[in-house]
Parts: structure tokens; C-alpha cells; sequence
């Protein structure tokens, strides 16, 4: 059956881990969702190595938060004996949650996690332990992080495939971070991204940094959706450039890449600050192809009436087919999909909890 299956979608909520198999062009649904009354804030597809391997952040409201994976697509789940994600007893800090699992794409076993409080693990064994890296953790800047309105998270880990020392993390509410030494060292790199709600609007650290993304064809090409500002970075993060005109709010959550294309990125435009829904209450993805030069509306399928449902920074994402296949889950519980680059959609669930993350890739 594994060897059948061509895209697997998971669907982490507030209530659970949903897992939709496509075979052809037909979807099914696994019957009850994994990880029962669980919040699934993050979920890894790690097709790496010559069986795939689910990796989960779930936090249950009796038991805590916890790291499990699975190497049969869903069926089965392994719990580690001793938490997999843990802060050492010196730091004074406990998990609340794990908010991003990545596998590295230059090193075959290594996964990274980013938590709750902001925080950035290593592991060697595919997502099985994890080892704080302390020199971001004991950052000189950490002092003088202030949690943002959905907490303090490292929600964004990106390593280059050229390299396996360069690593670029998103910190809410400090901004971008990068080492070049393997998590030696670590320096912001936010100069060009505002902070309109700081006395200072260009400092070196303290963006609400969102979510961001790594281009297709240039690797040193960077989205970022910023808490007002979508920007993008031609040289690996060190200086960002404003490219928000045509959309019509540059608030918003997600931005993902393509995955095969160079210079196309999704977003999905959120009013704020005030009610948080999607701009003009309309249901639309918007896409560039020219690196953020221009943006054109996606929305063929989408619901055409009045729409409040929030896209949240891990709930956009794409797939590594051909044409690419690309995701969304909002808070309304609903689902849609795309089979042809974001030119039309169809919906693929509705009534579900709160969609909290989305996460698709070839498997088989």
C-alpha cells in the first residue's frame, strides 16, 4: 500500500494530526485523526532516506509536549522513552511547545526543532534526541527578546543543501538570525525589515518576523513575511528589500516557495491589525513569478463569497511534484488544494479544528 501512495498531506490542528493520501487524482482521508486532542503545531515529511519518516510536534493539555515519529506514513507512531526535546536544567526554561521540525538538507540524519521558549535543537539520530544549541540560546541579544501576541517561537529553520554550517532561523518577535559556523556563532540579519510598532523602525533585532522561505533556483533568495512587510533577500538574508506592492495587505502570516521554479513564492494576505482575516474578506493566494515584482490573485475554486479564514505562518506549503502541488488549512477548518501551481484549487476538507500547520510531499 505504501508503494502506491504519490502525495501524502498532513494536517496538524488543534485536535489532531489528519493524514490525506492522494493516489492519481483521488484523495482519501484516514478515518480518525492521529494524536486524539492534541495540538499538532508542527509536522516534517522527511523523504531523505529510502523509507519515509514522519516527524510530529504535539502537545497534549494532560501529558505536555513531545516529538513522535513514524516510518510507515501515519500507521504507527514511536514516542521516544526520554522527552526528545528537553531543556537542560541550567537554562531555567521548560518546552511548551515545538513549534518547527526540519530535516537539513545537506546532512542526512540531522533534524533540527525549533521551540517554545525560542529556542534552537539539534538532533543526529533523524528526530529521535535533540541537543540544545546553546550559542543561540545564549545569544547576547536573548535578554532583550520580547514575546510577540503568539508567544516567543523559533517557527522557521532553513539550512543550504551547499552547505551544512549555514543555517538561517526566524525568531517571533526577534527576527532573523544566521551562523555560518555550523551554530558556533550567530548574527542578526533583519537591516531593510521595519518594525513599525518600535520606537525604532530599523533595528538590528526585534521584527516580527512571520515565516521565510528559501527560492528554488538561488538559495541566497529569501521570502519573508514580516507582521506588516513581505521582503526578499538576494544575498542569504543580509540586507531585505521591500516587495509588497500589488498585494492588497502586506500583513499576513505564510509565504511559501516553489519548489522547482525560481523567482515564485505564495502568500496569503491577512487584514490586520485589527480583525485578522483575510484581506477584503476575500479567499485568495496571491503568487509572484518575478521575485515580488508583481503579484497575481489565485483563487479559481476558492469560495467567492465573504471569507474569514486565517492562514497561519506553517499552514501554506507546497509539495515536490511536477507541476507542484500547493496547500492551505485556515482556522475555519477547511482545506483546500492545488494541483497546478495555485492556477485553480479544490477544497479537500472542511469542519475540522483549527488548522494549525500543513504539511505535503511525494512519498511513493
Amino acid at each position: 500500500m505504501i508503494g502506491m501512495t504519490e502525495v501524502l498531506l498532513a494536517v496538524g490542528t488543534r485536535k489532531g494530526l489528519f493524514i490525506g493520501r492522494r493516489r492519481g487524482g483521488a484523495w482519501e482521508f484516514d478515518e480518525r485523526p492521529c494524536f486524539n486532542a492534541q495540538a499538532i503545531y508542527s509536522v516534517a515529511v522527511d523523504t531523505r532516506g529510502g523509507t519515509p519518516r514522519l516527524l510530529v510536534g504535539g502537545d497534549s493539555a494532560h501529558w505536555g509536549p513531545s516529538v513522535f515519529h513514524s516510518d510507515d506514513l501515519g500507521r504507527t507512531w514511536t514516542e521516544p522513552a526520554r522527552p526528545a526535546v528537553k531543556f537542560p536544567k541550567d537554562t531555567g526554561a521548560s518546552l511548551e511547545r515545538v513549534w518547527q521540525l526540519h530535516p537539513a538538507a545537506a546532512e542526512p540524519d540531522v533534524v533540527y526543532a525549533g521551540t517554545e521558549p525560542a529556542a534552537l535543537y539539534r538532533s543526529e539520530d533523524r528526530g529521535e534526541s535533540f541537543e540544545l544549541v546553546r550559542p543561540l540560546w545564549e545569544h547576547p541579544t536573548r535578554s532583550r527578546w520580547v514575546p510577540g501576541g503568539g508567544g516567543e517561537g523559533l517557527h522557521t529553520v532553513l539550512t543550504d543543501a551547499r552547505d551544512p554550517r549555514s543555517v538561517t532561523v526566524a525568531v517571533s518577535t526577534a527576527g532573523v538570525f544566521r551562523t555560518q559556523d555550523g551554530g558556533a556563532s550567530w548574527s542578526p540579519s533583519n537591516s531593510g525589515v521595519s518594525a513599525v510598532f518600535l520606537p525604532d523602525p530599523s533595528p538590528e533585532f526585534g521584527q516580527c518576523v512571520h515565516k521565510v522561505a528559501r527560492d528554488a533556483a538561488d538559495p541566497d533568495r529569501l521570502y519573508l513575511q514580516n507582521h506588516w512587510g513581505v521582503y526578499r533577500s538576494d544575498d542569504a538574508g543580509a540586507q531585505w528589500t521591500d516587495i509588497g506592492a500589488g498585494l492588497p495587505s502586506t500583513f499576513g502570516f505564510a509565504v511559501a516557495a516553489h519548489p522547482h521554479r525560481g523567482d515564485t513564492a505564495y502568500v496569503f494576505p491577512i487584514n490586520a491589525d485589527a480583525d485578522r482575516v483575510p484581506a477584503d474578506h476575500r479567499c485568495r493566494v496571491f503568487r509572484t513569478q518575478d521575485a515580488g515584482k508583481s503579484w497575481e490573485p489565485l483563487a479559481a475554486g476558492l469560495p467567492q463569497e465573504d471569507h474569514y479564514g486565517t492562514v497561519l505562518r506553517d499552514a501554506l506549503c507546497t509539495d515536490d511534484a511536477d507541476p507542484a502541488g500547493v496547500y492551505f488549512g485556515n482556522r475555519n477548518g477547511e482545506v483546500f488544494a492545488s494541483a497546478d501551481d495555485g492556477d485553480s484549487w479544490r477544497q479537500l476538507a472542511s469542519h475540522l479544528p483549527d488548522v494549525l500547520c500543513v504539511r505535503a510531499a511525494v512519498v511513493g
